[in-house]
């Protein structure tokens, strides 16, 4: 079953890394985030990748290309330039890096990848977010329910801390809780080649249109995660990620 990687926006909102690559490239205790990700799907058994690339792509496929010469060490010939892997590392995805359009829409984006995934299930999500989602639980509630389309919801990290006061006093005092009602779109989504008819060109924004007739259509169900999750939408969401890994308890490391 393929994964696909939606890796092509600008991330605007972090401007202060995407100047000089995309967002799914920004580090994370060394390795990229987009890494982190599919390390969480290759736990799994998940290990056949589509990464849709746009804004700044080609520094997506240079590090895919030289994935081996990043993550392992390697002896250099210089003479002819052959090369030799001195420790080489287990991971044995394969990975296809497709160019979707520079501004091209997320629903865009997946149609354009239509001849990849039309002959049966995947999974698509965001190259920058971080969860603990149990992908085995999230493919087995797709298949139980029989219906296009899967979004995996969560609970939504509030932005400023919250106070408790009681007759102007500070009971209580937690930095960017989780909220504990409703539930929002934290991607991980399980897919049917039906997908694909509720596309339209590049300008279709899947959280949107596509999405919204699916409701219509009955078509669509929430696999619920309460664990965690964390977009790096902001560079303080990106210092808290780092802080977490750094800790050595990162929530959403599960692989050994």
């Amino acid at each position: 079953m393929k994964t696909v990687l939606l890796a092509g926006g600008r991330g605007t909102r972090i401007s202060e890394e995407t100047e000089a690559r995309p967002k799914p490239m920004i580090e994370i205790g060394g390795k990229p985030i987009l890494w982190h990700i599919m390390k969480g799907y290759a736990h799994h058994g998940c290990t056949d990748f589509v990464v849709a690339c746009g804004y700044k792509g080609e520094l997506i496929k240079h590090y895919f290309l030289n994935f081996n010469l990043f993550h392992n060490d390697y002896r250099v010939n210089l003479s002819d330039g052959r090369r030799e892997l001195l420790n080489a590392s287990d991971i044995g995805w394969e990975v296809s890096v497709i160019d979707t359009g520079l501004d091209t829409l997320t629903g865009g984006r997946l149609l354009r990848l239509k001849q990849w995934l039309q002959n049966g299930t995947f999974m698509l999500t965001y190259g920058d977010g971080l969860s603990d989602v149990d992908i085995e639980a999230l493919l087995a509630f797709h298949r139980a329910h029989g219906k296009i389309a899967t979004v995996t919801a969560v609970r939504p990290p509030a932005r400023f801390g919250a106070l408790e006061i009681h007759e102007g006093r500070v009971d209580h005092f937690a930095e960017k809780p989780v909220t504990e009602s409703g539930w929002i779109n934290g991607g991980f989504f399980v897919f049917e080649p039906g997908i694909f008819n509720y596309l339209e060109g590049d300008h279709s924004t899947l959280e949107r249109e596509p999405l919204e007739k699916l409701v219509g259509d009955g078509q669509l169900m929430a696999f619920t995660h309460e664990g965690f999750w964390q977009p790096m939408d902001t560079l303080r969401d990106k210092l808290s990620m780092e802080a977490l890994w750094a800790s050595g308890h990162a929530p959403w490391k599960k692989w050994s």
